[in-house]
């Protein structure tokens, strides 16, 4: 045998021998996960369980920052260097779907053991369906409620937030009587686009009309929560500031400036560890009021879709089915925080014991799904913008609400294209 035979067998030993000390063989499939955020920092600890059930998969996870996850989805799409599995927020999977990047994955849901579409939140399971197909499984859940001072809510006469929105807002009213003029009993960031949103969902606006073509702005259920929206700057309940002007949250809340605020269940860990320990008695959480009785919910969070383009897509559905154990869910929610969209994993203790977390299992039967388009993004913005407007006292409703539709309508223009396209091709 000659020198550089000998030489090649000694290398390819080394190779074989390196494979199989990380547990890698010819016949194991690697699959790509890319995850956003604080997800992506904490997913890779729950991938050691899985690889030990499958041995001939391995998982790289890759954490994105959110600011540059759209845009690398979109450059790995275009470069078809999409990965096996992403983390997509809900009001993403419309777009992706659109491009016939996505897999659906109702056969596979149909045929699993694990993944039940009733245990998850109905209005959350939904956020994955486009056109009567589903594209992804909710991995984990968003949605807004109120986040209170229980003590200063005490002091004008009530013992817990109240249901409706007449009484809501008769409660603050107290509130704001007994308070400083620099002192209210709410904070609405007039750079924020949910709270509004959140109260014509509660009106039973589409927000959107004909299949997410045009703005239903102008249309009475949005005017009413448009004006319900408006009240609270109207009547100084909240004060007309930016997010940016709010020096800090916490201490606001803290020395009694605001004594409510409408957020995510992200901050339950903030208030946890942000206030002092004189006031951690001495707030709480509640749902969303409604117009007569609890309110509806904004449906939100992240999913877990497959693309098209993955070459192992039955090795990628195994990772979600065991990332979708209401357990695995709920080693997440220890690391994350974030809440579990399976009924299941709401039963255990971790939950059942979290004072604060009650609320939200409460909000999220009653949760909406946001416009299934892809310009949400975009036309959340021009919503809080022209809102925004109205309340510094630059446009009226009428006059803000015509605007939405005509800017929104232009939004929507290559949509509509698209979809009158499709329709002739039919």
């Amino acid at each position: 045998m000659g020198r550089h035979a000998v030489r090649a067998l000694r290398v390819a030993g080394v190779v074989l021998a390196a494979a199989c000390s990380n547990g890698a063989t010819s016949d194991t499939v690697t699959l790509r996960l890319w995850a956003m955020g604080r997800e992506g920092e904490v997913v890779s600890e729950l991938i050691p369980a899985f690889e030990r059930e499958h041995p001939g998969i391995r998982v790289e996870v890759q954490q994105i920052p959110w600011t540059a996850a759209h845009e690398k989805l979109l450059t790995a799409y275009v470069g078809e260097a999409t990965p096996d599995i992403a983390m997509l927020g809900n009001t993403w999977l419309p777009e992706f779907e659109a491009l016939n990047a996505l897999a659906p994955l109702d056969e596979r849901i149909a045929g699993s053991s694990v993944i039940d579409p009733d245990d998850f939140f109905a209005g959350i399971w939904r956020t994955n369906v486009v056109d009567g197909r589903t594209f992804g499984i909710p991995w984990y859940v968003d949605t807004r409620l109120v986040y209170y001072r229980s003590d200063i809510l005490a002091k004008a006469g009530y013992s817990r937030l109240p249901d409706t929105w007449a009484e809501w807002m008769t409660a603050m009213r107290k509130m704001k009587s007994q308070m400083r003029p620099n002192q209210y009993p709410m904070l609405m960031p007039t750079n924020e686009w949910p709270q509004l949103v959140g109260f014509a969902l509660e009106t039973g606006s589409p927000i959107l009309k004909d299949g997410g073509r045009f703005g239903a702005f102008q249309e009475p259920r949005f005017r009413e929560a448009f004006d319900f929206y408006l009240s609270f700057f109207r009547e100084g309940l909240a004060p007309a500031v930016s997010s940016s002007q709010v020096a800090n949250l916490f201490q606001e809340f803290e020395r009694g400036n605001i004594a409510m605020y409408i957020s995510g269940p992200w901050y339950i860990g903030e208030f946890r560890s942000r206030l002092a320990d004189s006031v951690q008695g001495k707030w709480t959480t509640a749902p969303m009021p409604g117009k007569d009785g609890p309110g509806a919910g904004m449906a939100a969070g992240a999913s877990l879709s497959i693309f098209a383009g993955s070459r192992h897509k039955r090795e990628a559905w195994l990772l979600i089915e065991y990332l979708s154990r209401p357990e695995t869910q709920l080693e997440f929610y220890k690391l994350t925080g974030d809440l579990p969209p399976r009924k299941a994993s709401w039963q255990d203790t971790l939950l059942t014991n979290n004072t604060h977390a009650r609320a939200f299992r409460d909000q999220l039967e009653r949760v909406v799904p946001l416009p299934q388009v892809p310009e949400w993004e975009e036309i959340a913005t021009a919503i809080y913008e022209h809102g925004e407007r109205t309340i510094r006292g630059a446009a009226t409703v009428d006059q803000t609400l015509a605007a939405l539709d005509r800017d929104v309508n232009a939004m929507l223009e290559k949509r509509r294209y698209l979809l009158a396209q499709a329709g002739k091709r039919k």
